[in-house]
């Protein structure tokens, strides 16, 4: 259910915006996403499991409010980073 550090690493490779960069809301977004879909995907299989269920929306409450920062700060990048995810169709 969780990210493996690989996986981890290539996600901030690609969303960072500098050579240091682990925790911009970008990283952290993408990060988000990638536990939400893995969550997403458990749950097809395991309909009963409302332990998880209640992590997945702490989950999602973050990246709802991630985003809503990003938007308040600038909102070309906050298209740019759903775009690139292929969140809010």
């Amino acid at each position: 259910m969780s990210i493996t550090a690989e996986r981890k690493q290539e996600l901030i490779k690609e969303y960072a915006k500098g050579d240091s960069d682990t925790g911009s809301p970008e990283v952290q977004v993408a990060i988000l996403t990638e536990r939400i879909v893995n969550l997403t995907e458990h749950f097809k299989s395991h309909k009963k499991d409302n332990h998880s269920r209640r992590g997945l929306l702490k989950l999602v409450s973050q990246r709802r409010r991630l985003l809503d920062y990003v938007k308040a700060k600038d909102e070309a990048r906050y298209r740019d980073l759903i775009g690139r995810l292929g969140i809010r169709r």
